[in-house]
């Protein structure tokens, strides 16, 4: 195997235009990180709604009810009474257009889709927020956990393309190999040493803590890109868009966070008290 040259490059390119407008919502939080993510959560349900688009979802009611529901989960701390509430909601609108339509095959298929793409992305990025809002800690938590994230994936890339040999997933994502998801894994360490010594982090993670945040981040984060690759390949494409040229979509560039963010959270709150 080998490397897109000319792929790469671009890669490269975005790369260095993305990743300083990225740093800087993290670094000034607050309507500025949120408003990100608001932005990336919008952008990734919208590409999911057309990957999925021959199961004939409700893609625009689905897209008003997300957008809502992306600005009320920027009002609450975290997932309350207010939330259940509109989850409820969300089953409520789903159930009635299929009853006023009328047609009732592949049904439960379209709302469960619909409610895929309306509650769990936009849910799941959410944690994103909510680690960036950890008391004091936050800004340098999500720093960590974005900077590990890249580093995995390149190193994954990288090794892949040029020595991989064993595919991780032959059916799912033929692209990937166990020489550099394991070198994913190994890299998703070592720089989880490296960034808690250089964001003076060792109050706050023990290295045990920090070696487990960085397989963690190695292993669910491609998890999570798994999990992508499964709807695209259901969907028959190999990009959720192509509006990031070199990278595909913007699910394609944050899906991983998708189960990475609420896992990094919770072990934070549990064995970091945060």
């Amino acid at each position: 195997m080998s490397i897109n040259i000319q792929n790469f490059i671009t890669r490269i390119f975005i790369a260095v235009i993305g990743i300083p407008i990225i740093f800087t919502c993290i670094y000034y939080g607050n309507m500025i990180f949120s408003f990100m993510i608001l932005m990336i959560s919008i952008l990734c349900v919208y590409e999911y709604f057309n990957m999925i688009k021959k199961y004939h979802t409700h893609n625009n009611i689905s897209m008003i009810m997300t957008i809502f529901f992306v600005i009320l989960l920027n009002c609450n701390k975290f997932i309350n009474i207010n939330i259940l509430f509109y989850i409820i909601l969300i089953m409520f609108v789903l159930f009635s257009v299929e009853i006023i339509n009328g047609i009732f095959t592949l049904s439960i298929v379209r709302i469960t889709l619909s409610f895929f793409g309306i509650f769990f992305i936009p849910m799941t990025l959410m944690y994103l927020v909510y680690i960036r809002n950890l008391h004091f800690y936050g800004m340098k938590m999500t720093f960590f956990i974005v900077i590990v994230n890249w580093i995995v994936d390149t190193a994954a890339y990288i090794i892949g393309s040029l020595f991989g040999t064993h595919k991780l997933t032959k059916n799912i994502s033929p692209g990937k190999t166990l020489e550099g998801s394991l070198t994913g894994c190994i890299f998703g360490i070592l720089s989880s040493i490296l960034l808690r010594t250089l964001f003076s982090m060792q109050q706050m993670l023990t290295i045990n803590i920090t070696i487990i945040l960085g397989l963690t981040i190695s292993i669910i984060g491609q998890f999570s890109d798994l999990a992508e690759s499964i709807i695209k390949r259901d969907s028959n494409i190999k990009d959720s868009s192509n509006l990031i040229p070199g990278h595909g979509g913007v699910f394609d560039r944050f899906d991983s966070y998708i189960f990475v963010a609420p896992t990094i959270y919770y072990i934070l709150k549990f064995y970091c008290n945060l």
